[in-house]
């Protein structure tokens, strides 16, 4: 199985990463895709991925940090993922529940990356939480620019985006939130998206799937989500 959205840099695992990772490996996970969510942390996400086989990594800026760097250039984006770890953009998006970034901000950042993810031909990881309609249309907007690869992390959406996503050629990432009683909603739009469109990840160390709900999330809690 391959994690495609694990986030490994930071301090839930700065104490048992190795540990963590044969964990995973005995559970029948192969594969992770660490993610980096500032750039300044870039450095750290691929270092974790040249020291292990089975770990490749991105390079982007969470939509909550756009604020943090209004000066990223695309030609930047395509600096980073010019190292061979590097097989995807983002993670980037539009996140208006918190706020913790300015909508425009957002938007700007978005829009560099989806350029970076268009000029090298990687997947463009995407953060969406409630700003499904404007995510849409900002997606059908770039790709009439140039196709690119959208993948939709964590999906919790609705329908619309999916869908709309699906028509471009995107991919959905489903993750433990699909075991929680309370995403009946989530079920049902995943249960409409084609199988070969569906991927896996963990998100870990956020959102255990039940049975582990609760717990510190980890790349061997994979099974719990294909289940």
């Amino acid at each position: 199985m391959f994690d495609t959205h694990v986030n490994l840099h930071g301090e839930p695992f700065s104490e048992d990463l190795e540990e963590v990772l044969e964990r995973a490996r005995a559970a029948g996970v192969t594969r992770f895709l660490a993610i980096c969510d500032r750039f300044d942390n870039f450095e750290s996400v691929l270092a974790i991925a040249r020291s292990h086989k089975d770990i490749w990594c991105s390079a982007g800026v969470h939509p909550h940090h756009a604020k943090d760097f209004p000066d990223l250039t695309v030609e930047a984006l395509r600096d980073a993922a010019s190292n061979p770890e590097v097989v995807a953009i983002g993670e980037t998006g539009l996140d208006f529940h918190y706020g913790y970034s300015a909508e425009e901000d957002q938007v700007t950042s978005l829009r560099k990356h989806v350029s970076a993810a268009r000029d090298t031909g990687l997947p463009l990881i995407l953060h969406t939480r409630e700003a499904d309609d404007l995510m849409a249309d900002i997606l059908e907007d770039e790709y009439r620019k140039g196709a690119f690869q959208p993948l939709l992390h964590c999906y919790t959406g609705g329908a619309g985006l999916a869908q709309r996503a699906l028509a471009l050629g995107a991919y959905v990432s489903v993750s433990g939130i699909l075991s929680f009683k309370s995403a009946r909603d989530v079920r049902a739009v995943i249960a409409d998206v084609p199988m070969d469109r569906i991927i896996l990840e963990t998100d870990c160390p956020y959102l255990a799937p039940v049975p582990m709900r609760g717990r510190r999330n980890e790349p061997a809690y994979l099974t719990h989500v294909a289940e």
